[in-house]
């Protein structure tokens, strides 16, 4: 079956996301976050601490510090500092929002979200649906990457 124009935008920004991810000093889980739209990069974000902290995610127990930002919320909150808008953009991300995240998802605009991997929460998924975002699901083989 040939892939769709649509579907290989999708792949490859998916693989942009992840890389990003990779610049994440999180050491539980690195995520990745692009913001597509008009097929432009309008932002992008890891997750990882606040400007001025110590790059250090997890506490002596190695569990993640509660003032760790999520790629999505670190994005979004880049364009709001700009003159940008995420009114009608995707969010292409490697780790789908969890509830949190997924109330700013909603309310910055993003009407659609392409994810790599199912968070162990899936309520921010039904939330975004219920309020309307397209989501979509698409595990990037290892071979692709």
């Amino acid at each position: 079956m040939k892939e769709s124009k649509q579907e290989k935008y999708d792949k490859a920004y998916l693989r942009m996301a992840q890389e990003w991810g990779k610049l994440s000093y999180c050491k539980r889980r690195q995520v990745g976050a692009i913001i597509v739209k008009d097929r432009m990069i309008i932002s992008d974000g890891y997750n990882g601490t606040p400007t001025g902290f110590e790059n250090i995610c997890e506490d002596d127990e190695g569990y993640t510090k509660w003032y760790v930002l999520h790629a999505e919320a670190n994005a979004i909150l880049k364009v709001a500092s700009s003159t940008q808008s995420c009114e009608g953009a995707t969010l292409y991300i490697t780790l789908s929002p969890c509830r949190e995240c997924s109330k700013l998802v909603h309310q910055a605009g993003i009407k659609r979200v392409v994810y790599q991997q199912a968070y162990k929460d899936d309520s921010g998924l039904k939330f975004l649906e219920r309020a309307g975002v397209e989501v979509r699901h698409l595990p990037i083989l290892e071979e692709m990457v």
